[in-house]
């Protein structure tokens, strides 16, 4: 299946991108991979990020799957297309910016344009063997990007290497000054459990970093990951909850929205609760580290079969979330797996504001 749904060539004669398809490209439809949109008008305008690009000379070659209304992890759509993974077809490619992942593996573009309310960037790319950047809350324009109100979600690009990354964010915030990559960073390897080889490839990766690393706690970890689940479950309802009911959604997007609408007050209030600390958690390790590593997921992406028979996938997002609820810039880069031909993705998660940081010391793994 391809990874993308719209194509079509604006722009140019510079680097190739696909944009996602909840955000908005003049002149092509919006679907979000949902055939609740399936007749949706064309864009009268584009999304600021993609005028930003279009700016920079950059070529953006067409609209890239995702799941339905970027409700979901695993980039199953049954509707628009569930885009192959290149790293290992068998798999799922990840949600919910699964198409953008799928196509910069495939090399078919440079760089894809994603967005990121629970992991969607970072979480697709971590299955395709890719890189993907959830930039600091706040630092990309959300205009002409679905849904139009979020306390979590991001624009973020993918590549196949940090120069891509950089070039992208540079090309879409003029405030965004790359920096040159070091060896002497100082970083905080966060304890977490994790499955047999992504614990493996975390260490070699780590081993032969040269970065400066000890072990530290985020003991709000797990509660983080279940207030981001209230949050984003809220902030859906409110937006696309309209829509369940009339037969225009796919089953698992019906059921987990309908599942969202009993999200009440109270929880959305220890979920806030729970950010205000787990922020001031983060915040504090980051005073003394440039910044904090740990796996993108906790295993390899789980083969699509198994996922349509009923696997669970909830967990792949157990690291991940936290820091959209948090709003960290956190950066997953693609590293080998000891004894496999799978690559498992390392989060890095830096200072808000410190995103050209965070990325120099991406650049400084160099392992993918």
């Amino acid at each position: 299946m391809s990874a993308l749904v719209w194509e079509g060539v604006l722009g140019g004669p510079g680097r190739t991108v696909a944009i996602k398809d909840s955000i908005d490209v003049a002149g092509w439809p919006s679907r979000a991979g949902s055939r609740a949109f399936a007749e949706a008008p064309p864009a009268a305008k584009h999304a600021a990020v993609v005028r930003a690009l279009l700016d920079e000379g950059w070529q953006v070659t067409g609209k890239a799957g995702m799941h339905e209304l970027a409700f979901g992890v695993t980039g199953i759509n049954d509707w628009a297309g569930t885009p192959v993974n290149p790293q290992a077809p068998d798999r799922i490619p990840g949600g919910s910016s699964s198409g953008c992942a799928a196509i910069v593996a495939q090399g078919t573009v440079d760089i894809a344009i994603g967005t990121d309310t629970g992991g969607s960037v970072r979480m697709p790319a971590a299955c395709c063997g890719v890189y993907g950047l959830k930039p600091t809350f706040g630092r990309l324009s959300r205009e002409g990007v679905q849904p139009a109100n979020t306390s979590l979600d991001c624009v973020g690009p993918m590549a196949r290497d940090m120069d891509g990354i950089v070039a992208a964010m540079a090309a879409m915030d003029a405030s965004f000054i790359p920096q040159p990559a070091e060896r002497c960073y100082r970083v905080g390897v966060v304890a977490v459990a994790c499955a047999a080889p992504v614990a493996a490839a975390m260490a070699n990766a780590v081993q032969h970093s040269g970065w400066h690393c000890s072990e530290v706690q985020l003991p709000l970890l797990g509660a983080a990951f279940e207030a981001g689940l209230a949050v984003i479950n809220a902030e859906t309802w409110a937006a696309f909850g309209a829509l369940t009911g009339r037969g225009l959604l796919g089953a698992d997007v019906e059921a987990r929205l309908l599942k969202a609408s009993a999200t009440g007050a109270a929880e959305l209030a220890e979920a806030e609760a729970v950010r205000q600390a787990f922020t001031a958690q983060v915040d504090h390790l980051l005073e003394h580290f440039d910044a904090l590593v740990l796996p993108s997921l906790p295993r390899l992406p789980p083969r699509l079969e198994d996922v349509r028979n009923g696997a669970p996938v909830i967990d792949l997002t157990l690291f991940l979330r936290p820091f959209n609820l948090s709003g960290h810039p956190a950066l997953s880069i693609p590293v080998a797996c000891p004894g496999s031909p799978l690559k498992a993705g390392l989060q890095l998660v830096g200072r808000k504001g410190g995103d050209a940081h965070l990325c120099a010391i991406g650049a400084s793994l160099g392992v993918a």
